[in-house]
């Protein structure tokens, strides 16, 4: 087993922005702009393509995600034009519950076909399971659902077992404290929705 400098910068960086997301800060989206970067060339010199190509999106939420957090808006019920507070963690509609189901079980499927012939993944159906829930996760995510951390906790457990199959041993580690503190992160993100 070799140790890689940028799989251990990777574990860091990781590191700080699960501490912003645990709390809810703005900065962790900052994190997520440099994370992808990293994340990039491990992937794909580790032969996890999709892996690799979701980190293209990553880069792109980030912004998306960052803007939509810390945006106030001007609503007419805000007290003499004051600024409402940026968006608050909700929980999710059951519409959006039902399209973020549908996006995620076409992008699986087409994602696993993809990488079984296009590829010469080892792992398709894993690699093709872990990208299409992050894209949808992370979407939950830009839109501050607490249920974003139940779709990351599935990720989370699936990505331990295929990165020791990969040999990415610091990655393994990350994702199995990912694991555990998206169950803590639900825990806490539930307390962070204001009450009506």
């Amino acid at each position: 087993m070799t140790f890689n400098p940028l799989e251990i910068l990777g574990l860091a960086v990781g590191l700080l922005y699960l501490w912003w997301e645990y709390h809810a800060n703005p900065r962790m989206w900052l994190a997520s702009v440099v994370m992808p970067a990293i994340s990039m060339w491990i992937y794909y010199s580790k032969g996890l393509y999709a892996d690799f190509g979701i980190n293209i999106y990553y880069l792109a939420i980030a912004v998306y995600g960052y803007i939509r957090w810390t945006r106030r808006s001007h609503r007419p019920e805000s007290r003499a034009g004051k600024e409402a507070e940026a968006t608050p963690v909700s929980h999710i509609t059951p519409g959006a519950a039902a399209g973020a189901l549908g996006v995620f079980a076409l992008l699986w499927g087409a994602l696993w076909l993809f990488l079984e012939y296009c590829t010469d993944s080892t792992v398709a159906p894993y690699d093709a399971f872990t990208t299409a829930l992050s894209i949808v996760a992370m979407w939950l995510l830009a839109r501050k659902y607490a249920e974003q951390w139940l779709a990351w906790i599935a990720v989370d457990a699936v990505c331990v077992g295929l990165y020791i199959y990969k040999g990415i041993p610091f990655y393994a580690a990350l994702y199995a404290l990912y694991t555990i503190i998206a169950i803590f992160g639900y825990r806490k993100w539930l307390h962070l929705i204001p009450k009506n």
